[in-house]
């Protein structure tokens, strides 16, 4: 009996090592096979192995983790250790916010051409100080005709005066006149005719005298309104002259020399340094508690060490942020309400120069005036805050 030949034997794969190799293809591994027997095919091709990591570079990385976690919670103490505000008693209140300013919007009185601008943004002005002047060419010229008119009925009042005292000589004389022909009537050496005649003449003078005084006055009243038409030019001229209505800080400069604009246009947009304040918002507890008036502490981020002294000077009726009606105390708690704290005006007449807006902190509130200030709080002369 002839055998096989061993190739045609040994080829096939068994149903043993398919079973295994399906395994192997649905998990990702191959499992590793020994070297071929001579003249044996093998049942599977070995993959190859993936890298494994380091063990040293593995406890590299979980020690730099480590560090950073420690710096990070180092850095968070010491920032909450020595940067944090000391605790409060129990008759302050605080809310944080930024220092502002009212800001004055400068504006043109008439339709016109910007002709000079002197300050720019940022620049400090005082009040009464000019920092812009509009073209005023029509305004001049309507001035001049004015002036004409003053001149013109100057003279008509001159004239109309010299009339009134021309005929009050007239009147004069006709007194005389009729007294005389009077007296010589009753002796008979004048007649009736005559006594009528000069009568006449003495009424038609006194009536002439009354229309020639109200000529003056007239004369008069029409120079007083031309008088009053110049005033008003010179107002309107003066007008286009633009002020700082008070002492503050440049903010906007928003239009250029050259530009047409009309009337009630922005040419400047300032801050009032007189009025500076921070607005805070407070929970219901705390602002029930505030009263207008109250004394109160700035602290900005800028400055921590220096207070600033302030006052309360608005405290908003509406709440804001959650609705305005509620019916259960939980939501009544969350209401807020605006609060507005004024900086001590002698402060900022002091350090006018140095004031910023914009700057972030804290306001601090003394609601029970029998609780004394911290001692970071107080008022230090250093810092004249």
């Amino acid at each position: 009996m002839s055998s096989l030949p061993p190739a045609e034997i040994e080829t096939p794969l068994s149903i043993e090592a398919k079973a295994q190799r399906g395994d192997a293809l649905e998990t990702g591994a191959l499992p590793s096979a020994s070297p071929p027997s001579a003249g044996k095919l093998p049942a599977i091709i070995d993959a190859p192995a993936l890298p494994a990591e380091p063990t040293g570079r593995s406890w590299l990385r979980r020690a730099i983790l480590v560090v950073l976690i420690g710096a990070g919670a180092a850095g968070g103490f010491f920032y909450w250790r020595h940067f944090r505000a000391p605790p409060l008693p129990a008759g302050i209140v605080f809310g944080n916010g930024r220092i502002d300013a009212e800001e004055i919007d400068i504006d043109t009185k008439f339709a016109g051409r910007v002709a000079q601008l002197y300050v720019e943004e940022g620049d400090m002005v005082k009040a009464g100080q000019i920092i812009a002047r509009m073209d005023t060419q029509d305004f001049e010229a309507t001035l001049k005709k004015d002036d004409a008119l003053v001149r013109q009925n100057e003279h008509l009042l001159m004239e109309a005066q010299a009339n009134v005292a021309q005929l009050e000589s007239q009147l004069k004389l006709a007194q005389q006149e009729l007294d005389r022909t009077s007296a010589l009537l009753k002796r008979g050496y004048a007649t009736r005719e005559l006594y009528d005649q000069r009568l006449q003449a003495f009424n038609g003078t006194s009536q002439g005298l009354i229309a020639a005084r109200a000529r003056a006055i007239q004369a008069s009243h029409a120079l007083e309104a031309a008088q009053h038409d110049v005033e008003l030019v010179k107002v309107n001229i003066a007008d286009n002259t633009l002020v700082a209505p008070r002492a503050g800080r440049v903010q906007y400069r928003i239009a250029e020399p050259g530009e047409v604009l009309a009337a009630g246009g922005k040419v400047f947009t300032m801050l009032d340094i007189g009025d500076v304040y921070m607005a805070i918002y407070l929970p219901t507890l705390d602002a029930g508690r505030v009263k207008i008036g109250a004394d109160a502490r700035i602290v900005l981020d800028a400055y921590p060490e220096h207070p600033i002294r302030a006052k309360v000077t608005f405290l908003a009726t509406q709440a804001q942020f959650t609705p305005k009606a509620v019916e259960t105390k939980s939501e009544r708690d969350k209401l807020m309400f605006r609060v507005k704290v004024r900086i001590d005006p002698d402060i900022l007449t002091k350090y006018a120069e140095s004031l910023r807006t914009g700057l972030p902190g804290n306001a601090y509130i003394r609601v029970d005036q029998k609780v004394e200030w911290p001692d970071w709080l107080r008022s230090r002369p250093a810092s004249d805050s």
